[in-house]
């Protein structure tokens, strides 16, 4: 395979006002559409870009209105339901110089899942799912008529539910926290699982997440949206495998420290 296009950053910033792109998802009207994390400056900033789907010609903001969401990551969105909702990291400027605590204290990561209108293109409304929480991969049920999903918060190593209300805006709640572990060795005291990737089965009986810390993979049975329940876990690499510089002191889950990962006697390097 090779390149067949090239999307100048350049383009992108005089004719959306956008930079960092993330996410990208194909729109029945012929165009792919794309998040952002910022702006050219590196601020926050939680738009669109609209590109042909067969020239790959940026075409502008999908957004209309003044106001946007001072961050961007993930989206999904729901035509059935006239809504689509993304989720926000942090600052680009700040994310590019790695990790630093100080920086939840100044408000630099995300905590708020963003409504938008589907046919208006307007932003609507902000639900907050709690400081330091990071909320990223976004997914809705796979059935076109449920009008509810999950998502996964990095930071606070938590699974929401969102879910449209009987008043017709949208609403979270925390359905799955993992808890941190207490260590020694570790740059903290505790180490949180940092929740990734999230997934949901076709069937949409379960949901898939990877704790990137921990090391873990999970399945949940979601028959049950509001009361997800453990039926599955391997771990595949992580920080606090047996034989590693981190000593785990304390564990609401696990006995004992997971073996290493081992694939036809090679070790896979730790998280």
């Amino acid at each position: 395979p090779e390149p067949t296009q090239v999307v100048n950053p350049e383009d992108v910033f005089w004719k959306c006002g956008l930079g960092y792109p993330h996410t990208s998802h194909c729109l029945g009207s012929g165009e792919v559409m794309i998040s952002t994390l910022g702006d050219p400056a590196g601020d926050g900033k939680g738009g669109f870009i609209l590109l042909d789907a067969e020239t790959f010609e940026v075409k502008g903001n999908w957004e209309r209105g003044a106001e946007t969401p001072p961050m961007g990551y993930d989206f999904w969105y729901q035509p059935r339901h006239n809504v689509l909702i993304s989720t926000e990291w942090g600052v680009p400027k700040c994310l590019g110089y790695g990790f630093n605590p100080e920086d939840l204290k100044k408000g630099r990561y995300g905590r708020r899942l963003n409504v938008w209108d589907w046919s208006s293109h307007r932003y609507v409304q902000a639900i907050d799912v709690g400081e330091d929480s990071a909320p990223l991969e976004i997914r809705f049920l796979h059935d076109p008529d449920a009008s509810e999903g999950f998502v996964g918060c990095t930071l606070s190593s938590a699974i929401h539910r969102f879910f449209r209300t009987q008043r017709g805006d949208w609403a979270a709640e925390k359905v799955i926290q993992v808890p941190s572990k207490k260590v020694e060795g570790w740059l903290l005291p505790e180490m949180p699982g940092f929740i990734t990737d999230i997934l949901i089965s076709l069937d949409d009986r379960f949901l898939y997440f990877s704790n990137w810390i921990h090391g873990d993979v999970r399945q949940y049975d979601i028959s049950d949206r509001r009361r997800p329940r453990l039926v599955g876990q391997a771990f595949v690499g992580g920080s606090v495998a047996r034989g590693g510089p981190v000593t785990v002191r304390g564990d609401e889950e696990l006995q004992s420290q997971p073996e290493p990962f081992v694939i036809q006697v090679s070790s896979v390097a730790r998280g």
